[in-house]
């Protein structure tokens, strides 16, 4: 992969979340959660570093940290809506890349930040994402992993929650071990925009795919548009979505207090 471009971070960061609230300002070590993101794309060596917040308490939060904090409306309903008023406010050009790093990724690696940006800039696609090999059955299975199906050159060709692909014949004789020399691919949701992409991507139409898998990236796809897909450098732990994520993320960054 080719050296990574000049690249911005954007962190949206929503205070109302339905499962965690207040997640951006829940305590990992001595440190809320969203200081801890901001030092991952920081290290990864971000032109800049936006924080996109719905609330005062997540700036007050990062008011020592070197990152420009934008407040956005609370109505937006994804990250990239977020995203895409910060590129409204700050006037950034349509060619940028900007990578959109979600506010509940504490362990996000420095390389793969710096790998998503480097597949947006290598591809024709005005989209790209990374994913990771899965490692057994219960991953695949599980609803809330979410798979990607690639073309041999590097595309999405869809995403799900289901298991996929699906080896017919292994399936048939036994679903307690992954087949061997089949692609089974761990979506994570880490995505690198140009940023006239990003402004028109968020005024697309939601699609009946985007809304029976719960997955926007699909909205993309039945629109016609390429998602460049690479696998990431280093392994990328789950984010934190529950209450046992965030104790899974505390027991391994608590106890230093930093990310």
């Amino acid at each position: 992969m080719t050296a990574s471009p000049p690249f911005i971070v954007a962190i949206p960061a929503r205070y109302a979340s339905t499962r965690l609230p207040g997640k951006p300002l829940l305590l990992i070590g001595s440190e809320p959660m969203v200081l801890h993101v901001a030092r991952r794309a920081l290290a990864a060596g971000a032109a800049e570093v936006v924080v996109a917040i719905d609330d005062t308490r997540i700036a007050e939060a990062l008011r020592d940290a070197p990152v420009r904090v934008v407040m956005t409306r609370a109505e937006h309903v994804s990250g990239s809506d977020r995203l895409a008023e910060c590129a409204e406010r700050l006037g950034w050009a349509d060619e940028t890349i900007v990578v959109n790093l979600q506010g509940d990724e504490p362990l996000a690696p420095a390389n793969g930040i710096r790998a998503v940006a480097a597949a947006l800039a290598e591809s024709s696609a005005p989209m790209a994402t990374l994913a990771t090999p899965i490692a057994g059955v219960d991953e695949l299975f599980d609803p809330n992993c979410v798979k990607v199906v690639a073309s041999a050159d590097g595309h999405a060709l869809y995403f799900s929650r289901a298991p996929l692909p699906w080896p017919r014949d292994a399936f048939a004789t036994t679903r307690d071990r992954l087949p061997v020399g089949v692609p089974f691919l761990r979506h994570i949701g880490i995505y690198a925009y140009r940023v006239g992409f990003l402004r028109r991507f968020t005024k697309l139409a939601p699609m009946p795919l985007e809304r029976a898998e719960s997955l926007e990236q699909l909205r993309a796809l039945e629109h016609g548009f390429a998602i460049a897909v690479r696998i990431a450098p280093d392994a990328f732990p789950p984010g934190v979505d529950t209450p046992a994520d965030l104790e899974r993320v505390r027991a391994l960054l608590g106890s230093r207090g930093a990310a």
